[in-house]
């Protein structure tokens, strides 16, 4: 039982500290965040198991991390209010060809990384061809570009 109790936990701490150190896109992972991952990785991971590395005990915590996401993901679909708890809502960063620096910096993205997904996925040069930008709850960046 304890080793379900402490999955739980683990699960729960990763998803808050998740939670509040916000969305970036993958094309701000820097080394030191990938260092970072697998250092949370070894932490989590020694956290988990404690002193009891037996295949039993492995396979409780796997088994206990699934069944709670399977639940939540269950949750989330009957509740909109858990899923925008969960894992937030949708950021627009750029509306109508202005950029809202509010949402960019508590997004932590910057102005040349959404330019950059503009130019690769539309073949955008200028903000003002850009009509919407939105950073998605999956930290991809969608841009609508502006009709012509």
């Amino acid at each position: 039982m304890e080793s379900v109790l402490r999955g739980l936990a683990v699960y729960f701490v990763l998803l808050l500290v998740t939670r509040l150190s916000g969305r970036r896109t993958m094309a701000q992972v820097t080394p030191f965040d990938f260092v970072l991952l697998l250092i949370v990785a070894e932490t989590t991971q020694q956290a988990l198991l404690g002193e009891d590395y037996s295949i039993t005990n492995a396979a409780v915590l796997i088994v206990t991390l699934f069944v709670t996401d399977i639940v939540l993901s269950y949750l989330k679909q009957q509740s909109p209010r858990s899923a925008a708890l969960l894992d937030g809502l949708p950021t627009v960063l750029i509306s109508r060809g202005q950029p809202d620096f509010h949402a960019l910096r508590r997004a932590r993205v910057s102005l040349d990384d959404v330019m950059e997904s503009a130019r690769q996925q539309h073949g955008l040069s200028r903000l003002d061809q850009v009509e919407y930008a939105v950073l998605e709850i999956s930290g991809n960046l969608s841009i609508i570009p502006r009709e012509q």
